[in-house]
């Protein structure tokens, strides 16, 4: 209260009042309805004074308040800001909200295929844009004051993650930063390197989330708290409800006792009709876990269910079942915003799209959100969700990235996904990323986060992905050959090197070597104090020492090569044996006379027993002279066998008749019970008649500490001196491989260009200049095939045939079959792309420049070379789709791309008697018309 402050205070208040109201951040709190919260607060005052800012807090804390409290001070300043995001989508909202704040003479946008108002004091674009016109040295630089990062954490993303850092490094240094990221585990260090980089910058971190999230499970027809408090004393401390932890040991200890048809294994649709006609627990179908939450008032939901297929087929489950989330004026409402949005789109067209089908959806409040839709349907899906005309979206984990589109509550159907490899459990940083949807701000009091119960499901495993807050930034950080020329290019090969030494991807690398380090030290301090324990008054104890280790390594090398030589002559004897042959087992638990009834080896029959490959050599059916019939194997053989005696099987022989086995068995032993077996004696020793052995023995007894009474409590010290020695020797290549990685894999990558002449010394050669205008994973690919006129010649259907084998990457695996191509001078240029990146992935592998490290050329692509020479040769969008198999938003995203190439290609081909940047322009406006031209968003 006023009133109660002293007369100074009261002053001194006043005055702090008055110095606020002087400062930009004033006037800034007055454009929202709502208090800014004390990180945001923080964050816009470090900002005003100078500072660089790394903000990192939750999914919906809004963060991006101090983004736009960038862009308000460099207007303020009479600067540029410049807002950089990771993708498309969140650039084009991001526009539309400056636009309304700022006007549209204020603002623009660049994203590769988007240019509006590109001079404009404040530009919305993506982070490759920044990264591109910082190489060029563009002159839309100049007045730059304030640049934001949105979602800075992609930095870990490994095909995009560079260029982030390629920005951070090489922004002007007069550029304030403003770094916004998801709550990770590790600002400090990523705030440390910014300071190192960028000089002075503040960490500021919130864990707060504005609005609660409560998570739940939902089983059968019930919703169960995850977590209930425990008031035990200790602060209200959070454990795992009970009452899941009991349902579990219950479903796990029940046996499913049904069977499937014809006696198969009970399918999981079987096992839910068994456990809800049980009255036990089961997993809600999509329609009930939508009417549970409607009637629990936790709508709008986004499920997410990790495949596009299981998105469309949710949406048709529910309106299967007759779902309907919007009333008649809700449905008035979305037909009229989806006809507004969809009108340029031609009416043969959207039949193919599935327009119908969507607009059903839409008009009922549900729909699907994925990769594999046409971008325009997508944005209208987020528009009418952020409108709460649609309620119940069915999306793919990529709606978690960037897209502000919270709701109420998020669902996730399994904790399980797939990772391009294999399936996996989701970790606790996905887990927070998804759920981070839950709960919108100034709309909800709390948000809801809902796990569907699941066979086998642990709730002790769920409370753990819950309440992990482990999100660790790891860089993802590679030298690529564009990179390498447009440094040289700017600052010659040793600046460049240093530069690549202050990536976070080097910063972190030398920050772990600092633990092994202090570790190599104290290994040295106990080298020394076991090099005097094992002193000796009678001589070098060390060098005595390192004679009895090399003897002792010659005796364990030619023991290994002595075992390894006996298995292979064994296996090869075991090769040898034929149908009949008497041998001697030498040992195992079948030792003893043995005839041989079948090779086992991987060919025919014999006497009814069918051969069978081994992967560890023949396995030999046996008969033992005790009438068991076995399959031995090459560990019953540590030794050479060969065959005692040869004996005729009876054709009438039956291994499964007792009679059968008991007669030939006596048979064996009549014909070989007085043969010796022991005539395979093992042979001697290598050792024994090894020189060098000879020499350490003579070497060692001639030396004086020998003799010594003490020598083997020296040799113990000696022991110990040698393994801490190696362990040592380990620590060190493990410190030398990870010191430099960055600036070695730099010299590589220098010394392949240099050779290729693209680089010499400090400069960069005319094939340099155009290899720095291509940027891409397969840019040194692009640069020598317009060196070698590969495309020369070309129609621009052909060319952008042959362009999207650098951009295309098919989600099937390698085995699919060979995709369909143009024929003619279109083929031909393929073939000849694929023998030069034979030649580049060589060359690559002399330079010692490994694929698997994030750095070389992968082999072009050529699944989406046919659809795309169809579509810009000008045949209709079903008939493309039909044949490329292939969703409408995914050709949208790589006709896109291939767009976006063209265009570098079109930059950097040759313009003097070349067809290649001509064409590549035709091919641009051949490849940019229909679907893909009027959607806005790639």
């Amino acid at each position: 209260m006023t009133e109660d402050l002293s007369p100074a205070e009261r002053y001194a208040a006043a005055r702090a009042r008055t110095a606020e109201q002087a400062t930009a951040l004033a006037p800034f709190r007055e454009l929202y309805d709502f208090d800014l919260d004390p990180f945001q607060i923080e964050a816009c005052k470090a900002l005003e004074s100078g500072k660089g800012v790394l903000v990192a807090a939750p999914t919906g804390s809004g963060k991006t308040i101090v983004g736009e409290f960038a862009v308000h001070l460099a207007l303020a300043e009479g600067r540029k800001c410049f807002y950089t995001t990771p993708i498309k989508a969140l650039s084009n909202q991001k526009f539309q909200d400056f636009v309304r704040r700022y006007g549209a003479d204020k603002v623009g946008l660049l994203t590769g295929d988007n240019s509006v108002n590109s001079d404009a004091p404040v530009v919305v674009m993506t982070t490759e844009v920044l990264r591109n016109m910082l190489y060029a040295g563009s002159q839309s630089l100049r007045g730059l004051g304030y640049v934001v990062m949105d979602e800075v954490h992609y930095l870990s993303d490994r095909f995009r993650g560079a260029v982030w850092e390629e920005v951070i490094i090489h922004l002007p240094e007069s550029v304030t930063l403003v770094s916004l990221s998801a709550t990770v585990s590790n600002a400090e260090e990523f705030g440390d390197w910014l300071d190192t980089v960028r000089g002075d910058t503040e960490v500021i971190v919130s864990e707060h989330r504005p609005v609660p999230l409560w998570q739940h499970v939902l089983a059968g027809r019930k919703m169960y708290d995850l977590f209930e408090e425990s008031d035990d004393g200790r602060g209200g401390r959070r454990e795992v409800n009970p009452d899941l932890m009991r349902m579990a040991r219950t479903e796990n200890s029940t046996t499913f006792h049904a069977r499937g048809r014809r006696g198969r294994e009970p399918r999981d649709a079987d096992r839910e009709r068994e456990r809800r006609a049980s009255g036990r627990i089961w997993t809600p179908a999509r329609p009930e876990v939508i009417e549970r939450l409607d009637s629990a008032g936790l709508l709008p939901a986004i499920t997410f269910i990790f495949s596009r297929a299981g998105c469309e087929a949710a949406v048709k489950q529910c309106l299967f079942a007759g779902l309907r989330l919007n009333d008649e004026d809700g449905r008035r409402r979305v037909r009229e915003i989806v006809e507004a949005r969809t009108a340029s789109i031609p009416n043969e067209d959207l039949h193919v799209l599935g327009y119908y089908d969507w607009l059903e959806g839409l008009e009922r409040g549900i729909a699907a959100h994925h990769a594999g839709m046409l971008p325009t349907f997508k944005e209208v899906v987020e528009e009418l969700f952020v409108k709460n005309l649609v309620k119940a979206v069915f999306a793919t984990e990529t709606l978690a990235l960037g897209i502000n589109m919270p709701a109420r509550s998020v669902v996730l159907e399994k904790l399980v996904k797939w990772n391009g490899e294999q399936h996996a459990d989701i970790t606790p940083g996905e887990y927070t990323q998804l759920t981070g949807r839950a709960g919108r701000r100034g709309i909800d009091v709390e948000g809801h986060a809902v796990v569907l119960w699941q066979r086998a499901m642990d709730p002790g495993a769920l409370a753990g992905l819950a309440g992990t807050r482990t999100y660790p930034l790891r860089s993802s950080f590679k030298p690529s050959y564009n990179m390498a020329v447009n440094l040289v290019r700017q600052f010659g090969q040793h600046r460049s090197r240093e530069l690549l030494e202050t990536s976070f991807a080097q910063f972190q690398a030398d920050k772990s070597v600092v633990g092994i380090s202090k570790q190599v030290q104290k290994n040295e301090e106990g080298i020394e104090g076991y090099r005097e324990g094992m002193t000796c008054h009678l001589g070098d104890f060390e060098e005595y020492a390192r004679m009895r280790r090399e003897l002792k390594d010659r005796e364990t090398e030619l023991a290994k090569q002595g075992v390894t030589q006996r298995r292979a002559a064994a296996a090869n004897s075991l090769e040898k044996l034929k149908i009949g042959d008497v041998i001697h087992v030498p040992t195992g638990k079948f030792a003893g006379l043995a005839l041989v009834l079948d090779p086992g080896l991987p060919a025919g029959r014999a006497n009814g027993h069918r051969g069978m490959e081994h992967h560890d050599g023949p396995r030999p059916l046996v008969i033992t002279a005790e009438r068991q019939v076995k399959r031995l194997a090459s560990i019953d053989f540590p030794v050479p066998v060969e065959p005692l005696e040869r004996m005729r099987i009876p054709k009438s022989f039956n291994a499964r008749s007792p009679q059968s086995r008991r007669d030939l068995a006596s048979a064996l032993r009549t014909k070989a019970a007085h043969i010796d077996p022991d005539r395979h004696r093992r042979p001697r020793a290598a050792a024994a008649d090894d020189r060098e052995i000879a020499r350490l023995r003579t070497a060692l007894r001639a030396h004086p500490c020998h003799g010594c009474d003490e020598r083997e409590d020296h040799a113990r010290w000696a022991e110990r001196f040698y393994r801490l020695q190696r362990d040592t020797r380990q620590l060190e290549r493990r410190i030398e491989g990870r010191t430099n990685t960055i600036a070695r894999t730099f010299d590589r990558i220098y010394a392949l260009l240099t050779e290729l002449d693209y680089l010499r010394g400090d400069k960069a050669t005319e094939h340099g200049k155009r290899l720095a205008r291509l940027y891409g994973e397969l840019d040194l690919l692009a640069s020598e095939c317009l060196r070698e006129g590969v495309w020369e010649g070309l129609s621009p259907a052909e060319l952008a045939a042959c362009v999207s084998a650098l951009v295309y990457e098919a989600r099937q695996s390698d085995d699919a079959a060979a995709p369909k191509l143009p024929t003619g001078p279109a083929k031909t240029a393929m073939a000849e792309m694929v023998r030069i990146w034979g030649r580049l992935d060589a060359l690559e592998e002399d330079h010692e420049i490994n694929q698997t490290e994030g750095v070389g050329q992968r082999e072009p692509d050529l699944g989406f070379a046919w659809a795309v020479f169809m579509w810009a040769s000008g045949k209709g969008l079903d008939e493309v789709l039909r044949e490329a198999e292939m969703p409408a938003g995914d050709f949208v995203r790589w006709c896109k791309q291939v767009i976006d190439v063209l265009g570098q290609v079109a930059a950097a081909a040759p313009h003097d008697g070349s067809t290649v940047a001509k064409n590549a322009r035709k091919a641009v406006e051949a490849v940019l018309r229909g679907v893909v031209a009027y959607s806005s968003v790639g």
